[in-house]
């Protein structure tokens, strides 16, 4: 016990010092990138940390509540104006996975299950479990689903950053001073609704729960503090630190090409998903550089940060990766059976 507190402690120390040196870098989300690309390279190295037991749940609570509180009830009708966009998005994260899933099968010889689960862009936890009951192999899903989660993180919020789309979107969130009663009520209510969600196995619980709550309230004119800087940025970093974690160097050395090819299908999606934004942004009279993150394949909590410190619609993008989690999943496991009867009929 000891041991492992010592060896959380020494990740969040190098965690701290990644995102001072991306923050002096001047670096897009420089408190979560740092801490993941850190925590990531001493993994690889072969660095036995591990990040802080309950620290994603802690980084998930303080986002989570720190986006509820751009819901005003103005904005609240306006995303939901939107709700044809949502849809659309969350369903192109489903094609996203099969056209991804049968490039990984093909080119790496992975069987089409592993490849399929390994591809949807949805949390990696769930899917390695969604996957694991069909007989996929959990630690290539785990793997691709974090290397995933990783370039997303990195090329997504640069290239945004490089083309100067910083503050396309008027949405601001509540402006209040900070209270500390108030922001202890806060988290207090947003602790309560994670562990609720996380009861009864909602995935990212810990993120839907908080900003369920905070947003409730925000529709309703209850304004009981804002989020400071400081925290949120201590949020950014306990998730960038569990991010970076799942990074281990045995499977690296044994999957090379795996991992190459996994690289080149994310890239895939990527490209697919800002073409789709794209267009979606035309047909919505919708900011594009917002739609191409609000279809973006990558993890709600850091899709949501960046377009948080981009100022990019917010709400929307919000909005849109959460519809996107429930619908994969609560329809992944569905839909892989109903392809699987399909294929062994016409076989």
């Amino acid at each position: 016990m000891r041991q492992e507190v010592f060896l959380s402690l020494q990740a969040l120390a190098a965690c701290a010092i990644g995102g001072a040196a991306c923050q002096f870098l001047r670096t897009p989300l420089p408190w979560m990138i740092g801490p993941l690309l850190a925590m990531a390279t001493l993994k690889l190295s072969g660095l036995h940390l591990t990040a802080p037991k309950g620290g994603r749940e802690l980084g998930q609570l303080v986002i989570g509540t720190a986006l509820g509180l751009y819901f005003t009830p103005q904005v609240a009708r306006e995303v939901l104006g939107n709700w044809y966009l949502l849809i659309a998005a969350a369903l192109l994260a489903t094609v996203l996975g099969w056209i991804c899933g049968l490039f990984l099968a093909r080119y790496t010889g992975t069987d089409k299950t592993t490849a399929f689960f390994a591809s949807v862009p949805g949390g990696a936890t769930e899917m390695a479990i969604l996957g694991e009951r069909f007989g996929a192999k959990t630690d290539r899903i785990a793997l691709a689903q974090s290397l995933r989660i990783l370039m997303v993180v990195l090329i997504i919020p640069f290239t945004l950053t490089y083309f100067e789309t910083h503050g396309a979107d008027a949405y601001t969130r509540v402006l209040m001073p900070v209270h500390a009663a108030g922001l202890m009520q806060l988290l207090a209510l947003g602790l309560l609704g994670g562990a609720l969600l996380a009861r009864l196995r909602v995935p990212n619980a810990f993120m839907l729960g908080p900003l369920a709550i905070t947003i409730a309230l925000t529709v309703s004119e209850v304004q009981l503090s804002s989020m400071p800087t400081l925290i949120s940025n201590a949020g950014q970093l306990l998730i960038g630190c569990a991010l970076g974690s799942r990074f281990e160097q045995e499977f690296v050395k044994k999957a090379p090409h795996y991992m190459l090819v996994v690289a080149l299908s994310i890239l895939l999606a990527i490209v697919l998903a800002a073409l789709f934004g794209w267009l979606l942004a035309r047909l919505g009279g919708v900011a594009i550089p917002t739609m191409v993150l609000a279809t973006a394949p990558g993890g709600i909590a850091e899709m949501c940060i960046t377009a948080k410190v981009l100022q990019l619609g917010v709400p929307l993008v919000t909005a849109a990766h959460v519809t996107r989690v429930l619908i994969l999943v609560t329809t992944t496991a569905p839909l892989f059976r109903l392809a699987k009867r399909l294929s062994a009929n016409s076989a």
